[in-house]
């Protein structure tokens, strides 16, 4: 089981600055609480039981709110003292962490997957990194991962109009061991820079995971999570 999680949440939120004024992304209200609320909530119901978080903007809010409203959660914060990219990040992260594998999460995207499967799966092909995937139809903003028959990462394919295809939904179970034995710069993209530079010489593999999906990245997405949060 994995009971371990890093929490990205340095983002900027430009995309979002018509709604979200001068806050960290995570931190937008939506339905009366932090998104990020939402993100923590939903996985200590899964068994994760110590957070790790990443910051960087306006960090001390984040900060000061976890501290408030989480204050018995078993935390770690570490702090970006520049832009290290969403690699660098987690590497950084890494670092604090105390379990074999961990759990990566985006403080803007809820993704409600089914951790044990997760944990289970990844596990048993001894991954370096497992990815959970989310079937969606009709969309442009992500790009494609598809899968050999193994279901191990068979390429990445760009951004663009697709009828149907399984999008890379931002949650990873990591072997903390083969991150930090890469010989990775300070500051890189994870996606880029590890998932799409090493997926066909270490074990990368995909999980279909069907469940609810929610970016709050652009304005009309975080509408969106307004409307179907409010009513959970």
């Amino acid at each position: 089981m994995i009971r371990e999680a890093i929490i990205l949440a340095g983002g900027l939120g430009t995309r979002l600055r018509s709604a979200v004024p001068d806050l960290p992304k995570c931190m937008a209200s939506v339905a009366g609480k932090p998104f990020i609320s939402f993100v923590i909530d939903y996985y200590k119901t899964q068994g994760i039981e110590k957070f790790i978080f990443s910051l960087g903007y306006k960090h001390e809010v984040i900060e000061q709110f976890l501290d408030e409203q989480y204050g018995d959660l078993s935390k770690q914060y570490v702090i970006e003292q520049e832009p290290l990219g969403t690699g660098g990040a987690i590497l950084l992260a890494c670092t604090k962490a105390t379990e074999k594998d961990v759990l990566i999460l985006n403080g803007d995207t809820l993704f409600n997957i089914d951790l044990s499967a997760l944990a289970s799966f990844h596990n048993s092909r001894h991954a370096h990194c497992t990815l959970s995937l989310k079937p969606m139809q009709q969309f442009d903003r992500y790009g494609v991962v598809e899968l050999n028959g193994d279901q191990s990462v068979k390429n990445f394919k760009e951004k663009q109009y697709y009828e149907t295809g399984l999008i890379n939904g931002g949650v990873y179970a990591l072997q903390v061991n083969a991150l930090l034995s890469e010989s990775l710069p300070e500051k890189f993209s994870f996606e880029k820079d590890y998932l799409e530079t090493f997926y066909a010489q270490r074990p990368m593999f995909g999980i279909i995971q069907d469940a609810y999906f929610i970016d709050i990245g652009i304005p009309a997405d975080y509408e969106k999570a307004n409307v179907e949060l409010g009513k959970k």
